[in-house]
């Protein structure tokens, strides 16, 4: 059956409002305007970025909303004037766009596009309307993508097409968690050979930074979580050691100070605490240590400047610095080349409409990335 054209009813996990499990809804996705593209969503990653808008920690999300966006799928039509892709494609919404147009395509030390929904949270198409619709409700969409939805619509200039021969399954946690890691390490961090790298957080995220210093040349990287169980997976990627705070009476910056010699090259925090965010910061070498912030938090962080002044330095990025549609088809030909093993992040696979107890593996810590299959 031809959809071109036509508004597409399908399935959608909406969120109605904070703090409520997921409803299975039947929606209606409006067909594409002009730039933009409608998207068979094959497979979608559960991040936990999507969890702190259910938990209610992002303020200024509207309601309902469909949220998810690390996910792969093909493209079923297009608007008028897209030119990049096409019916059929096997494709990756962004959730950073790349307009390339404004100041921030420009420049070559950053990725973040003016047009980017970060931090506004608007939930709606350039032209202030939304393509999803439900009961006859306006449902906004999430950091330009939702992706917990058979068919969603993008602008062009938020989706990119990839290799026909990925699997898609496995291709949509690039949309997101490993993208966010590995690239904190090998294009925010710049990790050296032969340096020192401590990991706060051993989840999806963190454990695609482990990849990211193993990749990079690191010769020590130590992996620091509370939950021990997520040790053995980091070894297996890379990790030389791993430490649980739990298990020590000092302060865990203080152990890895004295086991790597006055501190470690580089720190990556990917829990989204502040307080561990300093411990990270206080975790590196004073003289020329590098923090990178990934975990996404609503408070704020304090801290001595006097340990930045001592000659450490503290950054963070969206998206490990990756711009989104030159660097993500490059990131599938490296998972098709085998550069890197995306499985062992994917610990489970559920159908979509088991979307909730997505979400409930990832309280337990029982999951690192649970991918849904349409």
């Amino acid at each position: 059956m031809n959809t071109t054209g036509k508004v597409i009813k399908c399935k959608a996990a909406v969120l109605w409002e904070p703090k409520k499990p997921l409803s299975i809804e039947e929606i209606e996705v409006a067909p594409p305007k002009a730039h933009e593209v409608r998207i068979k969503i094959v497979a979608t990653g559960i991040c936990r970025s999507d969890d702190h808008v259910i938990e209610g920690h992002v303020k200024q999300m509207k309601f309902p909303i469909i949220l998810g966006h690390e996910g792969a799928g093909i493209v079923e039509s297009i608007g008028e004037g897209v030119t990049t892709v096409k019916p059929g494609d096997k494709v990756i919404p962004l959730i950073i766009p790349q307009c390339g147009e404004c100041r921030g395509c420009h420049d070559p030390n950053g990725n973040i596009c003016h047009k980017s929904d970060f931090g506004k949270y608007r939930g709606l198409m350039s032209d202030n309307t939304s393509r999803l619709t439900c009961k006859g409700q306006v449902v906004y969409n999430f950091l330009n993508t939702s992706t917990f939805t058979e068919y969603t619509v993008v602008e062009e200039m938020c989706v990119v097409k990839i290799n026909d021969d990925v699997q898609l399954d496995k291709a949509c946690v690039i949309g997101c968690g490993f993208s966010t890691g590995y690239g904190s390490a090998v294009n925010v961090a710049k990790v050296t050979p032969g340096s020192t790298c401590v990991v706060f957080g051993l989840g999806g995220i963190g454990l695609s930074v482990v990849i990211g210093c193993k990749i990079a040349g690191a010769a020590k990287i130590i992996g620091v979580d509370v939950n021990s169980d997520k040790f053995e997976k980091a070894k297996e990627l890379g990790a030389t050691e791993c430490l649980n705070p739990k298990e020590f009476e000092a302060p865990i910056h203080e152990v890895l100070l004295k086991m790597t010699d006055g501190g470690t090259n580089y720190s990556f925090e990917c829990i989204g605490r502040p307080d561990i965010m300093v411990s990270a910061i206080l975790s590196t070498y004073a003289g020329s240590g590098t923090t990178v912030i990934i975990g996404v938090s609503a408070e704020e962080i304090s801290f001595n400047p006097m340990i930045l002044l001592m000659g450490r330095t503290l950054k963070g990025a969206i998206f490990g610095g990756f711009k989104s549609k030159d660097c993500v088809p490059q990131l599938v030909s490296d998972l098709i080349s085998e550069k890197f093993n995306l499985d062992a992040l994917i610990t489970h696979r559920l159908p979509f409409t088991e979307v909730n107890k997505g979400f409930e593996l990832l309280h337990k810590g029982e999951s690192i990335r649970t991918v849904l299959q349409f």
